[in-house]
């Protein structure tokens, strides 16, 4: 079963935690307390590693879709016998609207059964196995359910149908007509708390019509984008949305760890931290697809991470865990098979301490769109802004990995030079607002600096583009920011010549964009990068190109599965999706494509 298509997933958050829901019926994945906390079911990564489906016993005919403006999830399996639909959500607390979506998760999955037509007999199999299926909990039947005890994690199935229990896994088959209604919860505590109470039937239909209410609630206030491919951005907002951790602010690069960049191979991360890139652009794409209020949050986060980092002197950390852990550090599970043979499985991600000298552009790039937020920050995260553009204007000639986290020698990366610049050109832009301007004359020394690098070490005549790094003849996607962020309008002869270049060289047989085909240290291979194909969309949409750069949208935007879901890469001889899902840097891509491509239009 760790094979299964990564598109037939859905995902449910509450914006603690996330589950990944399959097609047909079985949560394959649920980590509590947290996005980056211990799985309690992980058959995405192993036959036996734990799963909880509710799905027809028979063969049926299943479609799905979010209800309307929510991240509630619809399933209708249509059989010869009847019809039925699954409602399934991760419960936010109760009565919670708009800005407070998430605020109090009381760590519940929610499932309702309803009948609509004749009967439908569903098979109920419920097999947790926390600690990454390194734990086989003891079931115990209790009136209501069944709860689980298991290292740290205490659970409480709450259920209408009886089970039968077999060691660690519990079992029920039970039917539903027209007109019934049949309600699950799930319920997590650690064993120092008390033990979960089980749900009632009207607790569990009046928390997940409430969550419904909450998430509806939410895109009221904050999805105002009215351009082309409206629900698919709507839909990426709440996905962004989704993927943040809201006591803190942090926002998580995916939901999941280590499925893989190519199938059997070994590029296979944990993304479910917080980058400061991904985060920062994010930020940037909710400026589109939502409204400005989280971002004061995420900054105060950002600042009180990496406080006492910027005050010594040291490198900005690329990432930090939700709650602004340091050490990420990267270990393998080897008890777990992978998807798809696709091992080793990691926790953690080793690239958390490389030195990425970008993320500094990336945190004031962002700041850059909310410039009314300005006055909402305390006294210390402005402070910490000029901080950032400080360490870029020091740093900049400097050799890192960067944005793609290279495991191999430091260079002197286009992008990452490029970055340097936002960096100091937000801060002189932002200086009086802020309150900072003493540091505008030399932010405005370092801009000239890195242009004049950039513009003259970053071209390369024989390959008639911007390339990679410095002296280096390899094509790179993130070249294209350099029109995206302003450094160079997307009309320069030379930059279109590298946005024609990359379409050219740079594409598989979809059309989609490869991130590079350099080197990287690393074997095997990788699949096309759905964000680096929004990003030629965005290029060729500045450059006038409007016809051309629908088409590459167009192509990307395909690939997301039925209920609006993007991974991170795409198979160049499949087309199927891989990578860890879903991905935001793919929704942050196909929001500010849309809206590039929605403003180059008008």
């Amino acid at each position: 079963m760790s094979s299964l298509p990564i598109a037939d997933y859905a995902l449910l958050s509450d914006c603690h935690s996330a589950a990944l829901v399959h097609r047909g019926g079985s949560i394959d994945w649920l980590c509590f307390p947290r996005f980056d906390g211990p799985s309690v079911f992980a058959r995405l990564l192993d036959a036996n590693a734990g799963h909880w489906s509710i799905g027809a016993a028979e063969d049926a005919e299943i479609t799905r879709r979010y209800l309307p403006e929510t991240l509630v999830l619809e399933t209708t399996h249509s059989t010869n016998s009847g019809t039925a639909r699954v409602l399934d959500a991760m419960a936010v607390g109760r009565y919670e609207r708009g800005h407070q979506l998430g605020a109090g998760a009381p760590a519940v999955v929610m499932r309702r059964v309803v009948g609509i037509t004749g009967e439908v007999t569903f098979d109920l199999d419920y097999a947790p196995c926390p600690e990454y299926g390194m734990v086989l909990p003891i079931l115990e039947a209790v009136e209501g359910g069944v709860t689980a005890r298991g290292a740290a994690d205490h659970l409480a199935l709450s259920s209408p149908v009886q089970c039968t229990l077999d060691g660690s896994v519990a079992h029920s088959q039970f039917a539903v007509r027209a007109g019934e209604d049949l309600a699950f919860a799930l319920k997590h505590h650690t064993n120092s708390e008390e033990p979960p109470a089980l749900w009632s039937q009207d607790e569990i239909r009046m928390r997940l019509d409430d969550t419904a209410e909450a998430w509806r609630t939410w895109s009221a206030l904050h999805q105002n984008y009215d351009g082309p491919w409206r629900d698919l951005v709507s839909q990426s907002g709440r996905v962004l949305y989704a993927l943040t951790y809201y006591p803190t602010g942090a926002i998580c690069a995916a939901a999941t760890t280590s499925l893989p960049e190519t199938v059997g191979g070994a590029r296979n991360w944990d993304y479910r931290y917080s980058w400061v890139r991904d985060a920062s652009f994010t930020m940037q794409a909710l400026w589109v697809a939502a409204c400005p209020d989280e971002v004061t949050k995420f900054f105060d986060f950002m600042s009180s991470a990496a406080a006492t980092q910027m005050s010594s002197g040291t490198d900005l950390q690329i990432m930090f865990g939700i709650g602004g852990e340091l050490d990420l550090t990267e270990r393998t599970l080897p008890h777990l098979n992978g998807w798809r043979n696709s091992a080793p499985v990691r926790v953690g991600n080793g690239a958390w301490n490389q030195r990425q000298l970008d993320v500094y552009g990336e945190l004031l790039d962002a700041m850059y769109r909310f410039p009314d937020q300005l006055r909402r920050l305390s006294p210390a995260t402005r402070r910490f802004l000029a901080d950032l553009a400080d360490t870029a204007a020091a740093r900049w000639q400097e050799k890192d990995q960067g944005i793609w986290e290279i495991r191999d020698e430091p260079r002197d990366f286009v992008y990452s030079k490029l970055m340097c610049w936002v960096a100091v050109d937000r801060a002189i832009a932002l200086a009086n607002q802020a309150g900072v301007d003493d540091g505008v004359d030399r932010w405005t020394r370092a801009r000239d600096e890195i242009a004049d690098a950039i513009l003259t070490r970053g071209w390369n005549d024989e390959v008639g583009a911007y390339t990679q790094s410095f002296g280096s003849t390899e094509l790179d996607a993130s070249t294209l920011m350099m029109a995206i962020v302003g450094f160079l309008p997307a009309t320069d002869a030379r930059m279109r010549a590298t946005i024609d270049a990359i379409a050219d060289r740079l594409t598989d047989d979809h059309g989609l964009v490869y991130r590079y085909l350099a080197d990287d240290g690393l074997g095997g291979s990788e699949g096309t990068f759905l964000l680096c194909t929004f990003w030629l969309a965005q290029a060729l949409a500045l450059a006038g190109d409007i016809e051309q750069a629908t088409a590459v949208f167009d192509r990307a935007a395909a690939f997301a599965n039925d209920v609006g879901l993007l991974a991170e890469e795409v198979d160049a001889e499949t087309g199927e999706l891989l990578g860890n899902f879903p991905q935001a840097f793919s929704h942050i891509g196909l929001v500010n494509a849309a809206w590039t491509i929605s403003q180059a239009g008008r």
